[in-house]
C-alpha cells in the first residue's frame, strides 16, 4: 500500500491533495505558506503513512515559493518529486471539465501524475553554495539587464542632442561613462578642450593613451556641432546621471562576478566543468545553479533532453521523423548554446566538428546545436569521471 500527495503551489498558500494507491481521495485542503500551517500538513501526512504507507509528494515548483514547504517535507523525510507545470496542464485538459482550472483541480492532477508515472525527478535539499550561486546568477542576470536598459536610453538622449558624441563613445566602458558624467554638449565640450578632459580623465583612473583618444575624439564631435538643440541642458542634465548609474552598475556587477568566480572556485565540481573549453566562470556558475548536482541525471542522454538539446521523434502512421525539441530548461540550453559558441573559437576539436556539420549542409545555428548536444555527454562523463577535459589524446565528438 502507498498513497501520493500533490501541493499545487502559491505565494500565499499551497493546496493539497492526497489519494491512495486506487486513487481514492484522503486529503484536500488548502494549506498556508507559513511554518505552522505547514507543519499541521506534515502532520496529518505522517497519519496517512502510518495507515497507508510511504507517501510520495509531488511539487510543480521547485525552489522560490516552494522554498520553505520543500525544505520542511525534506526534513520529514519525505520523498519529493517535481511535476512540471506543463504537465499538470496537459492532464488537466484531458480529464473532464479540463479547462476549468483551479487550485483543487490541479493538486488532485498533480498526485495523480505521481501515482502513474516512475519518471519524475526527485527533489533533492539543495546544498549552501548551490543557493548562494542561484540566487548570485539571477542578480547578476537582472543586473545586465539593468545596464543594457540604461544604456539604450543613455544613447537615444545623446542622439538627441549630439549625435557625434554618441558615435565616438562606448557606454560600456568606463572611459566614456566617466566621460558623459561630465561632458555631454558640443559647447561645454569645446569649452573645456582635450587637454582638461584627458587630465579628467586620467585623474579617475583611465590610461594615458585612451583618455588623450577620447578626448580629441570628443573634442572632434564637440567642434563640428556649433547648433544647440531645443532642450538641450536637460537632456545633457539626464545623460550625466544615466552615465552615473551605468557606473554604480558596473561597480555592482564586479562585485558580484567577484564573489561568483569565488563560489565557482570552491565547488567541488568548478574546476571540472571550467576544464572544457568554453565553459568560463559565468556560463560555469549559470550551468552549476541551473543544475544543482549532475547526479540527478542517469546519463548525458538525461541532461540532454532536460536542457531541450535531445532531438524529439515524432511519427503518426507512415511519417516518422526526428525534429528540435521545444521544452527543456532554457538556462541550461543557453548554457551550452553559448559554450559551443565560444568553443568554435578555441577547441581544435569542436572546430573540426561545426565544420563537419557545416559541410553537411546546416546552417549556423544547427550546427551549433549540434556540437552543444555532443558537448553534454562530454561534461557529464567528466563530472561522473572526476576527470578534467584533456585535449590530447582529444575527446572524440563523433555524431
Amino acid at each position: 500500500m502507498s498513497a501520493t500527495a500533490g501541493f499545487d503551489i502559491a505565494k500565499e498558500f499551497h493546496w493539497l491533495t492526497v489519494i491512495d494507491d486506487r486513487a481514492r481521495l484522503l486529503l484536500n485542503h488548502r494549506v498556508g505558506n507559513d511554518s505552522d500551517s505547514i507543519t499541521q500538513a506534515v502532520g496529518e501526512l505522517h497519519v496517512i503513512e502510518a495507515e497507508h504507507g510511504p507517501v510520495t509528494v509531488g511539487l510543480d515548483v521547485v525552489g522560490g515559493i516552494a522554498g520553505l514547504l520543500t525544505a520542511m517535507l525534506l526534513a520529514e523525510g519525505f520523498a519529493c518529486v517535481h511535476v512540471p507545470g506543463l504537465a499538470v496542464n496537459r492532464a488537466r485538459r484531458g480529464s473532464r471539465g479540463g479547462e476549468n482550472k483551479s487550485d483543487p483541480r490541479d493538486a488532485k492532477v498533480i498526485a495523480e501524475q505521481v501515482l502513474l508515472r516512475d519518471d519524475l525527478r526527485l527533489i533533492e535539499l539543495p546544498d549552501e553554495t548551490s543557493v548562494e550561486l542561484r540566487l548570485l546568477v539571477a542578480q547578476r542576470t537582472h543586473t545586465v539587464r539593468d545596464i543594457t536598459a540604461q544604456i539604450n536610453r543613455l544613447r537615444d538622449l545623446l542622439t538627441a542632442i549630439h549625435p557625434g558624441l554618441d558615435r565616438v563613445v562606448q557606454p560600456r566602458s568606463k572611459a566614456s561613462l566617466l566621460l558623459l558624467s561630465r561632458y555631454v554638449t558640443p559647447a561645454e565640450i569645446r569649452q573645456a578642450g582635450a587637454a582638461r578632459i584627458a587630465r579628467y580623465l586620467t585623474g579617475r583612473g583611465v590610461r594615458q593613451p585612451t583618455a588623450q583618444a577620447l578626448a580629441e575624439a570628443a573634442v572632434a564631435s564637440a567642434c563640428s556641432q556649433r547648433t544647440a538643440v531645443v532642450g538641450e541642458r536637460r537632456t545633457a542634465r539626464m545623460v550625466r546621471e544615466f552615465a552615473d548609474e551605468l557606473l554604480r552598475l558596473r561597480a555592482k556587477l564586479k562585485a558580484l562576478e567577484d564573489e561568483i568566480e569565488q563560489l565557482v572556485t570552491a565547488h567541488p565540481d568548478g574546476a571540472l566543468i571550467r576544464s572544457l573549453p568554453g565553459m568560463g566562470v559565468a556560463l560555469t556558475a549559470e550551468f552549476l545553479a541551473a543544475v544543482g548536482s549532475f547526479r540527478r541525471f542517469a546519463g548525458g542522454d538525461a541532461l540532454a533532453a532536460a536542457s531541450g538539446l535531445a532531438p524529439v521523434m515524432s511519427q503518426s502512421g507512415k511519417v516518422r521523423y526526428s525534429r528540435g525539441a521545444t521544452g527543456g530548461d532554457k538556462a541550461l540550453k543557453r548554457v551550452f548554446y553559448q559554450s559551443a559558441f565560444c568553443a568554435i573559437k578555441n577547441d581544435t576539436a569542436s572546430r573540426t566538428y561545426y565544420d563537419r556539420k557545416r559541410a553537411e549542409g546546416k546552417r549556423h545555428h544547427q550546427a551549433l546545436i549540434a556540437l552543444a548536444r555532443r558537448r553534454v555527454n562530454v561534461l557529464y562523463a567528466i563530472l561522473r569521471d572526476r576527470r578534467p577535459y584533456q585535449p590530447r589524446p582529444p575527446l572524440h565528438l563523433v555524431a
